[in-house]
């Protein structure tokens, strides 16, 4: 039993009526009968709602949550008391959420029921924990609160972020990957394998346009094409100490692994072959390239697993496994980061080696709170210091990328929330100029 604000209240003011009997000897009586009252209320709130166990909840969610997404989680909250009830429904989030406001006021009608929907985003991968649903509730007088622990305790798994690999596949079923800015890149050379006639879509090019199909089927048809062989992508992703810099509240390493899983789902729609290479000071997982439809569960599961190092990475040992575990020439997209050019000068020959025998794509990261705090004013001598410093930073980066270049290895800096997009768009760009 929980005593609420309104008791307190109603418990003041015959405490207040009562006082004033000093002066007035009728208020006495006054407050007395008042208090009879306030008691016969409070029994009669108490026999209501203990007459019977008339709450019962249920919480129901996906078996595994997306990460970065919004996930739904939906309330449900049956009464069985004769009586509208008011309720206040708190969900107990698992602890990695540090949301202690997950509460919601609702009226329940007589015998009746209501729903509640709110949304948790999870901003690292792992096992998560909810706890029961504690329902309070009470009377329309709103004396007394009874409070019920519905539901059950349940766990889901927070996956890579596989809403995002969903949204990708709707918008490839309908050609529009225009929308989520995916450039079209007109197809050059001799990858025109004639491969099928389908219905014209919004986004399709005119050139492609069977006119003889058209005139038979009396609306517009086009010729499809298809690669004229598959090419190798493999996803490295760092794991390293420098990669667990949040964002945003998300670390680099769950962007890069967000990215790694939607460009491989692109590079298998495409008919490349996709895989993956994780590595801190040694190689932790190596999944073979591979275009099958089910190889995408076997990435989002190894990806599920990867968990950063506290170390500094070791490129000389991923440059050795590459060259033992990829034998044939491929495109190597390298997810990882540097803090300034002296980190880089200490792994650019292991880079260049990597270049050297495969189409090499290092992606790292613009660091957000500094192109933030840049666009702040200066008002201070000390702002001005660390404005110098900030901007040697992004100084720092753009050394980077013209040093990679002079190698002739291709870059993309890019802001963490960006990444998934300008990566996929640097893949197409490359496989149309250099078939990897």
């Amino acid at each position: 039993m929980f005593l609420p604000r309104r008791f307190y209240i109603a418990l003041t003011a015959v405490i207040f009526v009562m006082v004033l009997g000093y002066r007035w000897a009728w208020m006495l009586t006054v407050g007395q009968v008042l208090l009879a009252v306030l008691a016969v209320l409070v029994v009669a709130d108490l026999v209501i709602l203990y007459s019977k166990r008339g709450i019962s909840a249920s919480r129901t969610h996906s078996d595994r949550f997306s990460n970065g997404d919004d996930n739904d989680v939906h309330l449900h909250i049956d009464s069985s008391y004769r009586l509208p009830m008011r309720l206040t429904v708190i969900d107990e989030a698992p602890v990695q959420f540090q949301q202690r406001d997950i509460s919601y006021q609702r009226r329940v009608p007589a015998r009746g029921s209501c729903d509640i929907t709110y949304q948790l985003r999870p901003c690292e991968r792992g096992n998560y924990d909810f706890g029961l649903i504690r329902v309070f509730t009470s009377t329309p007088l709103g004396l007394i609160q009874r409070r019920f622990s519905c539901g059950e305790a349940s766990q889901v798994q927070v996956y890579p972020s596989y809403m995002m690999l969903n949204e990708y596949e709707l918008m490839a079923m309908s050609n529009n990957l225009t929308h989520m800015g995916i450039k079209r890149i007109r197809r050059v050379g001799n990858n025109t394998d004639f491969e099928q006639i389908k219905d014209y879509v919004q986004g399709d090019e005119y050139r492609t346009i069977n006119w003889k199909a058209t005139a038979r089927r009396a609306q517009l048809m086009v010729n499809v094409y298809q690669e004229e062989k598959s090419q190798q992508l493999f996803s490295i992703i760092d794991s390293g100490r420098l990669m667990q810099h949040h964002t945003d509240g998300m670390s680099l390493l769950d962007y890069a692994i967000n990215a790694a899983l939607v460009l491989s789902y692109v590079a298998t729609h495409r008919d490349d072959r996709a895989g993956l290479v994780t590595f801190d000071r040694h190689v932790q997982a190596f999944v073979q390239a591979n275009s099958h439809p089910s190889h995408m569960q076997t990435i989002l599961k190894t990806l599920y697993d990867l968990q950063p190092s506290l170390y500094d990475s070791d490129f000389e040992n991923l440059c050795l496994n590459v060259s033992r575990l990829i034998k044939h020439r491929s495109l190597l997209v390298l997810f990882t980061q540097f803090t300034d050019i002296d980190a880089l000068q200490r792994q650019l020959p292991y880079l260049v080696q990597l270049a050297q025998r495969h189409r090499l794509l290092v992606v790292f990261f613009n660091d957000s709170d500094v192109d933030d705090y840049l666009a702040t004013p200066q008002r201070s001598l000390n702002d001005y210091y660390t404005h110098v410093i900030a901007e040697k930073s992004v100084a720092d980066r753009q050394r980077i990328v013209a040093t990679l270049r002079q190698h002739g290895i291709q870059t993309l800096l890019t802001a963490p929330q960006q990444l998934s997009i300008d990566v996929i768009n640097r893949y197409i760009d490359i496989r149309r100029r250099f078939g990897v």
